[in-house]
């Protein structure tokens, strides 16, 4: 059975008759006829008592009503909730970031949030080498990432540019320096992250280059532990600069410019490439190149090849 034929059922019911049902839904009565003649046959029951003048239901036509009404409803109901997705008045962004890229999110939520206040929004914690892999399995369907993850079937978009940090206590000797150089640094005791990257690696081979050792005294898991180890006198480290700029605003860490550590890092958004945008990752898309536009450097929307 379909949807014609329910709808032909109910309106037969309602108006007690075939003609008056077929004025109804602008039909000739032999269609509206023939219609309930192969829905009786398909479920191999009578719908209507013909003894009568009125088209009076059978105990099978009433219990068919009733699923007829509800399932009409139901196709209603569905018809209302895909134009509310359409119109970002309702549904749910799954987003999937590690505890560094999920600071650039921040300020595109509260602008995203703003603008379509009925969208919910999952940001996943992730580890950066698993999330172009949660993008492919559809597991999220934006991730934020701060290298280019290999792949012909993603997209990348290039949305900040962030540079490398080395921030130190107030209290600390070189909080007052005018100029450091990765040498003076080879007596210092660097709070390192523990989770590898190609930064972590950067670095390494930054100081091996200069030939100057490079003491990781203290290793640990989060970077928000990592300022607050520094914050304590208990070392100096090195940080994207997104992640301290509260603190360096606030006095609470000193940044301390170093010539031959000076390492950019992009973050950029990833989505499967070849599949369609929900309406709500469009819209989230669409408020990322408008804080672009607005904000300037080091805010960007940059759509980047494949590698």
């Amino acid at each position: 059975m379909d949807f014609t034929q329910l709808e032909t059922l109910l309106a037969v019911a309602e108006e007690k008759g075939f003609s008056r049902a077929a004025a109804r839904l602008h039909r000739t009565q032999p269609a509206v006829s023939q219609t309930i003649h192969k829905l009786e046959g398909d479920l191999g029951e009578l719908l209507f008592d013909r003894s009568s003048r009125e088209a009076n239901l059978t105990t099978a036509g009433e219990v068919l009503c009733d699923y007829a009404r509800r399932l009409l409803k139901l196709r209603s109901e569905a018809g209302s909730a895909i134009q509310e997705i359409r119109n970002l008045e309702r549904g749910r962004l799954q987003l999937a970031a590690n505890e560094y890229t999920c600071l650039y999110l921040l300020r595109v939520l509260d602008r995203f949030q703003r603008i379509c206040p009925q969208i919910g929004i999952t940001v996943h914690r992730s580890l950066a080498s698993k999330i172009p892999e949660e993008v492919l399995e559809r597991t999220v369907e934006i991730g934020i990432l701060s290298f280019h993850p290999e792949g012909e079937h993603l997209r990348t978009i290039a949305v900040y540019t962030d540079e490398l940090a080395l921030v130190v206590s107030p209290r600390h000797p070189l909080a007052r320096a005018r100029r450091v150089t990765i040498e003076d640094l080879g007596a210092e005791n660097f709070i390192a992250h523990n989770v590898p990257s190609p930064l972590r690696r950067q670095v390494i081979a930054a100081f091996a280059k200069h030939k100057t050792p490079l003491n990781m005294g203290v290793e640990l898991p989060s970077l928000e532990a990592i300022k607050r180890c520094v914050s304590l006198g208990n070392g100096v480290a090195l940080v994207p600069g997104l992640t301290v700029e509260q603190e360096i605003a606030s006095g609470e860490l000193v940044r301390v410019p170093v010539e031959a550590l000076r390492f950019e890092r992009h973050i950029r958004l990833v989505h499967r490439k070849r599949a369609p945008l929900s309406h709500a990752a469009a819209a989230f898309l669409q408020v990322v190149r408008d804080l672009a536009g607005d904000a300037g450097e080091p805010y960007e929307f940059r759509v980047e090849r494949s590698v």
